[in-house]
């Protein structure tokens, strides 16, 4: 997020220092540390919560693609087996073509 050096945190420490004075800066520097805290637990569980919807989406796509790929295979054998159901119901060719000579 932000770059800060060594330099710079001196400068802010110096600053609070003189602005807060010596008494008061213990106390506003942990309720700084705490608001840190606070601040970075919540980007990280935001964080996590966005990449589990993410997943989430990412497998509810690939189930909806199985089901598109599994109904494909199911619609083709059907058709497979009604050629074939097809297929055997017709009377077979023997060759004769309907002349009566042996």
């Amino acid at each position: 997020m932000f770059e800060v050096g060594f330099s710079e945190m001196v400068l802010i420490g110096i600053v609070a220092l003189i602005v807060l004075g010596p008494e008061r800066l213990p106390k506003a520097a942990r309720l700084a540390g705490l608001w840190i805290r606070r601040v970075r637990a919540y980007w990280f569980n935001m964080r996590a919560e966005l990449e589990r919807e993410l997943a989430a989406e990412e497998m509810r796509k690939q189930l909806e693609e199985a089901k598109k790929s599994a109904q494909s295979v199911d619609t083709e054998v059907r058709h497979i087996s009604q050629a074939s159901v097809t297929d055997e119901t017709k009377p077979a060719d023997d060759g004769s073509h309907g002349d009566p000579t042996p």
